[in-house]
């Protein structure tokens, strides 16, 4: 496999330094997703010492972590994020931590970006001790339909030919099949919707930026649009408004939990040894 497709690394790396300057500006969804992991962390009957936030932005997932007593390494791909937390700096599939140190590892918002996720997801399970657990969020399959619209309309109006503006997204099955895939005991993938309102165009494109999350695909395979797309892309968004000038879009978020294997974890029932038959428990109710 390619190292570099279908994300640039350097480019990758550019654009989350880049957000790091006006991420404040749009945190909303790294918020949200932070509150949701912690709210499912809660559920959890156990204590953790040792955490993990990979790709921690601004480091507000990271000092919600340190609140509650946990000792945790902060780390992105990207150099300023990482130093503004006074953590590591890598790729989530090329992480430099040693095997079983962490019993908790968070990521919110970056997995997407990634590409080798079936070998990060490996390395993560790795970097978990037994029964050492895992939560992440990232924007999946069914996102950003009215900015596809729009990339399509710019498309033609420069009469080019389709080239890919938005990212892979991976949906909630394909989630769940990788934590299987990388080792996880009980995976669990989930998703909600998150409905936002855009004032423009324009609006989408900067907060997008803000978030680090423009397109970052291997030059071979990306392609700027240039003024008359853009034009076109603006009307086109700008179709979808309501009543009040503004255009709602779409971000389906994925969810996963998973834990690292350990011997004393709750296993399924082994295959053929109920004693009741399920048209028996039908019949019965």
């Amino acid at each position: 496999m390619d190292p570099d497709i279908p994300f640039d690394r350097r480019l990758r790396r550019l654009r989350r330094d880049c957000a790091a300057g006006q991420f404040t500006n749009a945190d909303y969804l790294h918020r949200m997703a932070s509150e949701e992991l912690l709210d499912r962390l809660d559920l959890v009957k156990r204590d953790f010492r040792d955490a993990l936030d990979l790709g921690c932005g601004d480091g507000f997932l990271s000092e919600r972590l340190r609140a509650r007593g946990l000792t945790v390494v902060s780390a992105d791909a990207g150099a300023s994020f990482a130093s503004a937390a006074n953590g590591v700096q890598c790729d989530e599939d090329r992480l430099p931590f040693a095997d079983a140190a962490f019993d908790l590892v968070t990521s919110v918002g970056v997995l997407d970006s990634v590409n080798d996720l079936p070998g990060a997801l490996a390395l993560i399970r790795r970097a978990l001790r037994p029964d050492g657990l895992f939560l992440a969020a990232f924007t999946g399959a069914g996102s950003l339909p009215r900015l596809r619209d729009a990339m399509n309309a710019a498309e033609e109006a420069e009469g080019t030919p389709a080239s890919p503006h938005i990212h892979p997204q991976i949906d909630v099955r394909a989630a769940g099949d990788l934590l299987t895939r990388a080792g996880f005991a009980l995976p669990v993938a989930d998703a909600a919707g998150i409905h936002i309102r855009f004032s423009s165009f324009g609006r989408l494109i900067r907060d997008l930026r803000a978030m680090g999350a423009t397109n970052i695909l291997a030059s071979r395979s990306r392609r700027p649009i240039g003024r008359l797309g853009l034009a076109a892309a603006t009307v086109a968004f700008g179709r979808h408004a309501e009543d009040d000038g503004k255009t709602v879009e779409r971000f389906e978020i994925v969810y996963l939990t998973g834990w690292s294997p350990s011997a004393d974890q709750p296993r399924p029932a082994r295959r053929g040894s109920a004693t009741t038959s399920l048209a028996d428990a039908l019949k019965a109710r």
